[in-house]
């Protein structure tokens, strides 16, 4: 007779290692038998949790998307002016609000899987209306589909690139892009 551990995190644990096999290895890299390493538990334990090896991905991009939706919030959550907006937009992109190259390759890989998977497009477009809102309370909503694009873009580009991206230029583009104070 085998004893059953207790172990009600589990899940919870599972979801947490595949966040970090998919930054790792990527979506293509991911693997069952990679993520039930990372997550020290039987192979089982993922089939007993999740219906496929795309529903733990659902699962773990969904989490990831909270937890960064959380940090963005906590972000601008002192802001009050136009100018402080600016500052919190570029501290953004520069990569001072919490987010680090990590959280920005698990979003990067999200992206792409979410061009094939239409349940991850859910996933992302969830997370952009969350994004989007945060800066609603700054922007009208035209402005903020803007903004929210262009935090995404410059992003991107600063992390991609193999020049840098000065803070100044950043702040310059994301004055521009807020446009003038109401």
């Amino acid at each position: 007779m085998t004893t059953r551990r207790h172990d009600p995190d589990r899940k919870d644990r599972i979801i947490d290692a595949a966040i970090e096999v998919i930054a790792e290895h990527g979506v293509a890299g991911t693997t069952h038998r990679l993520i039930a390493k990372a997550a020290d538990v039987p192979l089982g334990s993922l089939t007993y949790h999740f219906t496929s090896l795309e529903d733990l991905r659902e699962q773990a991009f969904r989490r990831h998307a909270q937890r960064m939706s959380v940090i963005y919030e906590a972000h601008f959550h002192d802001v009050r002016t136009r100018e402080e907006l600016v500052a919190a937009v570029t501290d953004l992109i520069d990569g001072d609000a919490g987010a680090d190259d990590t959280d920005w390759t698990i979003a990067y890989e999200l992206y792409l899987a979410a061009l094939r998977e239409p349940a991850l497009r859910e996933v992302t477009e969830a997370w952009m209306r969350t994004s989007r809102s945060v800066l609603e309370r700054y922007v009208d909503p035209t402005t903020a589909r803007g903004v929210d694009a262009l935090i995404e873009g410059l992003v991107m580009h600063k992390t991609l690139s193999t020049g840098t991206v000065s803070r100044q230029d950043i702040r310059a583009i994301v004055d521009r892009a807020i446009g003038p104070a109401a």
